[in-house]
């Protein structure tokens, strides 16, 4: 199983940490591509503070984020799953994992980000700020700037079991499972089930506990149809949609009546 996950916004700090290693995190198909990233994201905020700023979509009260992004070669570098914070991660848990719980999530998880494309949970990176709607002046949008090479090394990394699509649309467009991994693949949405509305907190909460329950259970399903099973064994409502035609994903939607 590969989850797909998107990043959070906000981070934890770089901490003290030996510098970031680019040639040491995983999928290195995706190497040069972040070199790209990095090298001018690092100018940008090296130089003008305000188009920085501007570029990176940051408010005023955010403007110190500039100036960490200009720091990224040399600030200490965690595992990216003590990086990413916020609802979902919080949900996850993963310092709370039990040992065998945490080695599936190493194997299974991989956070999308628009600076580094994919890293799994125990990549050592630095904070950043770099969102994957972000349109850098030399490289353009970043959701298409990764969409080559993530066409060349995410099939791979998907193997033949099942992707569990977690992400939200701006991550989404950085790499469209096809073909025959799509079939593989489920998107999966959250509902509020009364109103059967999306809630924004309630949405990302509710899909860390998703797959912390996976991962704790130990739930290896093949495809989408046995997902479907695994979460109705841990509880969930579901209702699943498989798709029209061969090489479609399959859409999911996890019905909670409680938002909280």
């Amino acid at each position: 199983m590969l989850v797909l996950l998107p990043p959070s916004e906000g981070k934890a700090s770089s901490g003290r940490g030996a510098p970031l290693k680019p040639e040491s995190l995983s999928l290195p198909g995706l190497t040069a591509a972040r070199e790209d990233v990095l090298t001018e994201l690092v100018e940008l905020c090296a130089g003008d503070e305000d188009k920085a700023r501007e570029v990176l979509g940051l408010s005023e009260g955010l403007r110190g984020e500039v100036a960490k992004n200009a720091e990224l070669r040399t600030a200490g570098a965690r595992p990216a799953g003590e990086i990413y914070t916020g609802v979902l991660y919080d949900a996850l848990g993963l310092a709370t994992l039990d040992a065998s719980a945490k080695r599936r999530a190493a194997r299974s998880l991989l956070v999308f980000s628009g600076l580094w494309g994919a890293v799994r949970v125990t990549d050592r990176i630095p904070s950043y700020r770099c969102s994957m709607g972000v349109k850098l002046p030399g490289l353009g949008a970043l959701g298409a700037h990764w969409r080559t090479p993530m066409a060349s090394v995410l099939p791979e990394v998907a193997g033949d079991g099942l992707v569990l699509d977690l992400r939200s649309a701006a991550y989404a467009t950085a790499w469209k499972p096809k073909g025959e991994v799509a079939g593989r693949t489920a998107s999966v949405r959250v509902l509020h089930a009364p109103t059967r509305k999306v809630v924004s907190h309630f949405n990302k909460a509710t899909k860390g506990r998703i797959v912390r329950g996976l991962l704790t259970a130990g739930a290896d399903p093949k495809g989408p149809a046995e997902l479907v099973t695994a979460l109705r064994e841990l509880g969930y409502v579901v209702e699943a949609e498989a798709p029209a035609k061969a090489g479609q994903a399959w859409a999911l939607d996890v019905l909670v009546d409680e938002v909280h």
